[in-house]
This record gives structure tokens, sequence and C-alpha cells, in this order.
């Protein structure tokens, strides 16, 4: 019989292959709004009549469902107990967040990297996504536990999407996320510039706050294609905190004109795959087909 974790790798991508594109969003700097733009694309996205799921996988500081004004949600599961039912704040949105499993929300975390491997891994295999046009998986800083997880349990991930600031502190660390990702042969969608400059509310004057053109600079001597310049804007991060979804409430918004431009070129650009899963493993064997969902050679001989 195939162990746990070979059944756990086949019901990831008996999941996965029934959504279409999987784009890890990621930032090699803390603070950078990386949470900020996985959810205004997921609601530009849903916008546009597309199905999108969102896996938050930032286990010490999950802030994705507070964003997306769901926060008090409680993660159940299916009538048998097999499968757990993501929380869907509004129609056509899925969200699954280790912030609905938790009694207190101001709860530490406090866990080592195999554990949080594992919940992330729980939430891909078990978790009833259905069908899905997105699953943008959001993750915290770095090039650590977390994205290693995503990069090598999802299959068919359609790439990653970084998000830096102009400053060079950012930019440098960017780079480590390019390079993390290339490490891996995972394609590097694009890049975002968030908090491109703030708008000033009186007189529409743009500010460079933390400098200028870095993530451009960034993505012209890395070859990466450069998606576009999310300016600040005063609203948003109240917005943000409250629920609110920011493209709904500012349609005219340069920033939330910017988030639709940059799901536009995504839904033209981006392709996907449903390639077929061949298990490798030691305990395949003519006895174990029949509890086996995989498609493979065996069950063909």
């Amino acid at each position: 019989m195939p162990s746990e974790s070979e059944i756990q790798e086949i019901n990831i991508h008996s999941r996965m292959k029934l959504v279409d594109r999987k784009i890890l969003i990621m930032s090699g700097k803390g603070g950078v709004g990386k949470s900020t733009v996985t959810v205004n694309l997921a609601n530009a996205l849903l916008a546009m009549g597309h199905t999108v799921g969102v896996l938050d996988t930032d286990i010490h500081g999950p802030n994705i469902p507070k964003m997306f004004g769901c926060e008090n949600a409680i993660l159940q599961s299916t009538e048998d107990g097999k499968s757990i039912l993501p929380v869907s704040p509004r129609a056509g949105l899925k969200v699954v967040s280790m912030s609905f499993a938790l009694g207190d929300p101001d709860q530490a975390i406090i866990f080592r990297g195999p554990m949080k491997i594992g919940v992330i891994k729980q939430f891909l295999a078990d978790v009833e996504w259905g069908t899905l046009d997105y699953l943008l998986i959001d993750s915290p800083p770095g090039t650590g536990d977390e994205q290693l997880a995503v990069c090598q349990s999802v299959p068919d991930l359609t790439g990653c999407i970084l998000v830096t600031t102009p400053q060079q502190v950012a930019i440098l660390d960017a780079k480590k996320s390019v390079n993390f990702a290339r490490q891996l042969s995972v394609d590097v969608i694009g890049l975002v510039e968030n908090m491109s400059c703030l708008i000033c509310p009186d007189c529409g004057k743009r500010i460079p706050v933390f400098g200028k053109d870095g993530g451009k600079n960034l993505c012209k001597e890395m070859g990466i294609p450069f998606l576009g310049e999310i300016p600040m804007e005063l609203g948003l991060q109240q917005d943000e905190d409250l629920g609110v979804n920011w493209l709904e409430k500012n349609p005219d918004s340069e920033s939330s004109k910017a988030f639709r431009d940059i799901a536009q070129y995504l839904h033209g650009t981006l392709k996907f795959k449903h390639t077929p899963y061949v298990p490798s493993f030691d305990s395949c064997s003519p006895s174990a087909c029949a509890s086996c969902t995989a498609n493979c050679s065996s069950k063909k001989s």
C-alpha cells in the first residue's frame, strides 16, 4: 500500500489538476506589500469573471483573511471528514489560511520548518479547492521553507510574481528571489513595483518616497518582465484593515487601474498545462493499485 506521504502526493496532484494557473507571489524583503498585491490581483481577476483561490502560506503572520474581511471565519470539513472546505468571502473566491485554524487571533504560531511544510502540503492535499481559473499562493518574505514547499509540491506551477519597492535594500533582496526561482527552474512571470510613488491627494503630484525606477532597472538587469507600478494612495491601507474591496470602491484610482492592467496581462499571457501524473513510489505494486488514483503505467499492465 502507498505510504501516508505518497497518498498525500497523489491527493495534491488530484486537487491541483483542476486549477488552471497556479502562481506563487514572493518578496525578498518584508513590508513591500506582497499581500496587498495578492489580494488586489485576486479582486481584479474576480471582476474579470474568473474563479480564484488564495492560499496564505504565511504561517506566522497570516494577514490575507483580514484584508478579505473574513478573519473571523473558521475552517470546516466535509460531511465525511476527508476534506477541508475553504472560506468563501464572496462568489468565485476561495481562501485558506492558518488564521482560520486559530481560536485566538493573537496566538503566536511557533513552528519549525518541517511543521510549516506539513501544513502547506495539507492545505494543498486536503482542501476542496474544486475547479479554479487561478490559485494565488501568498508567501512570507524570503526564500525559505514556505516557498520551497510550494515550488516542490505544486505540480505544473505556472510561475512566480515578485513584489518589491523601489529602494535598493528591497531590490537587493528581490534579486535573491529571482535567483531562487531560477535555481528551482520556476518561471519568473514578472515583477511588480509596489509603492512606486505617493500620489498627493491635494495636487496629484507623484512623490518618489522610496526612490525611483528600482523595479524597472532590476528587470532590465535580470532579464525579467516588468508587470507595472502600483502607487501609494491614501485610503488603501484603511480599506485593507476593514476588509473592503479597494478596486470595487475606488475603480478610477491609479492603483486600481494598475492592478486591473496586471490582471489582464496575466490572463492574456499565461498558458496552462495539466501534466498526467506518473508516480515513482517504492511501494508501487499491483496490490496497491486498487487504492491508488494516480494515472500510471502499472494500471495499464
